[in-house]
């Protein structure tokens, strides 16, 4: 069977990245059925962490009792109503900073799912969808709209830009090694 490393964004998943040197070195891909780490397929056991909802003095903890409890991945949600309150104002600090949340989870050993929206199926205002949103001209939610496309498009390459920059995906050494 031939094995496919993915990489698109036309996949509703794609591999991207695995644990630092320091922790864990490994191959990720990907064969139409199953992940593989270092050529062997691997069921992997995952559970939520939503960062925004406890502060970053928890995450530690939080994280090992994940790990304590038998699970390989974080997935945790980027939620874009916090992290850009109005157009083109970010904010990454506090319980919004994700850069200091995965790193916490790299340095436990686990392994990232990160789910960059745009939808927050996790009881959080509006779906995690900026209020501001609404009042762009021509917006339509839940459609093929093209103001919402453009405005969604931007929140995901700064976010992709964000943890390429701190080397936080698996082709980097990083720990995210699934991305939606």
């Amino acid at each position: 069977m031939e094995t496919h490393s993915v990489s698109g964004w036309k996949l509703l998943f794609f591999i991207v990245s695995l644990l630092s040197v320091q922790l864990i070195q490994c191959t990720v891909t990907y064969d139409r059925k199953a992940i593989i780490i270092n050529g062997k397929k691997r069921l992997l056991i995952s559970g939520s962490i939503h960062y925004p909802r406890s502060t970053p003095e928890m995450w530690g903890d939080l994280i090992q009792k994940a790990k304590d409890g038998g699970l390989d991945v974080i997935q945790t949600y980027v939620f874009w109503n916090g992290h850009e309150p109005s157009p083109g104002n970010y904010y990454f600090e506090g319980r919004y900073d994700l850069v200091r949340f995965i790193k916490t989870v790299q340095n436990a050993g686990l392994y990232v799912h990160l789910r960059i929206g745009p939808y927050v199926c996790a009881e959080w205002n509006f779906g995690g969808i900026p209020v501001w949103l609404k009042y762009v001209p021509g917006i339509s939610f839940r459609t093929n709209n093209e103001p919402f496309k453009k405005a969604m498009q931007g929140f995901t390459q700064k976010i992709v830009q964000m943890m390429k920059n701190e080397r936080l995906f698996q082709s980097q050494g990083g720990p995210i090694i699934l991305s939606q």
